[in-house]
């Protein structure tokens, strides 16, 4: 059995259609019409304890939807998910002490307390043994080059600083796996490269599994060894990034295709899910 398993999964929304004009919006009120909207279509994966995974595609693709749903966050519409063995959305609890997850455009950061405090509040809340605690701080610090803003505010912090701060404290409670959903996302050059050698560590040394979503190729060139594309909610490719051709790459810091060229190319169909 797989770490992780996804089967024909997919979820559905419900959004508010509403035509324009002042007349369609006072008319709205009283009667509201929904549209369906398929975010995730239907796909299947398994993944290995400790694979170093990138999850690619463009907005709106279902990237971060599948993350919620592996998280537990949301509930498939059908299908099935199962992460170390546990449903997440059924034991959501067992399955949080399990995993970390960061999310680049939002933070889980106490925006007025600074890092030294913001660790003590994450072993509360994850009720982390005194040990494992004290251990896991300093590796983190140590790793995360932290020392030099330990003691300031969160709000003082700088893009990669925080970043930086996310991560340590999503790893603190020791997870089987860490969700990261766009972690580059606004960083310079430098921070951006931080970050990878850092994910990339601590998957060789912690042996956790890494499932990383981005727009930017360099996250998935230097990093990733295996790749899974998305778009419309469908699983176009899962292979190798050796085997990821040129064709639907056509710029090296950020993911460009064409979507019939993409699953017309040779080879394709036998990654479809």
């Amino acid at each position: 059995m797989s770490y992780i398993e996804v089967e024909k999964v997919v979820k559905e929304f419900k959004v508010l259609h509403r035509d324009k004009g002042l007349k369609s919006a006072l008319k709205s009120l009283f009667h509201r019409r929904y549209a369906t909207v398929r975010a995730v279509d239907g796909i299947s994966f398994t993944i290995e304890r400790g694979e170093f995974v990138g999850y690619i595609g463009p907005n709106g693709a279902g990237k971060s939807t599948t993350i919620k749903m592996l998280a537990g966050i949301l509930v498939p519409t059908s299908g099935t998910i199962t992460v170390s063995g546990l449903v997440p959305y059924l034991h959501r609890r067992e399955n949080a002490k399990r995993i970390g997850v960061v999310f680049g455009q939002r933070s889980s950061l106490e925006w007025d307390l600074p890092m030294e405090d913001t660790f003590d509040l994450f072993q509360k809340i994850y009720r982390i043994d005194e040990e494992v605690y004290r251990r896991n701080v300093r590796f983190y610090i140590e790793l995360f080059e932290m020392e030099g803003f330990l003691k300031r505010p969160v709000r003082q912090l700088s893009l990669g600083e925080k970043m930086r701060a996310e991560i340590a404290v999503a790893l603190l409670h020791d997870p089987e796996v860490l969700y990261l959903d766009e972690p580059t996302i606004g960083l310079d050059v430098v921070a951006k490269n931080k970050i990878r050698q850092f994910i990339k560590q601590i998957n060789a040394e912690k042996k956790i599994t890494v499932i990383l979503t981005t727009h930017d190729m360099d996250d998935i060139e230097q990093i990733c060894r295996r790749i899974m594309m998305i778009d419309r909610g469908r699983l176009l490719y899962d292979g190798s990034l050796e085997n990821f051709k040129h064709p639907w790459l056509r710029s090296p810091r950020t993911l460009w295709y064409d979507h019939e060229e993409m699953q017309s190319y040779q080879g394709v169909e036998e990654h479809v899910a």
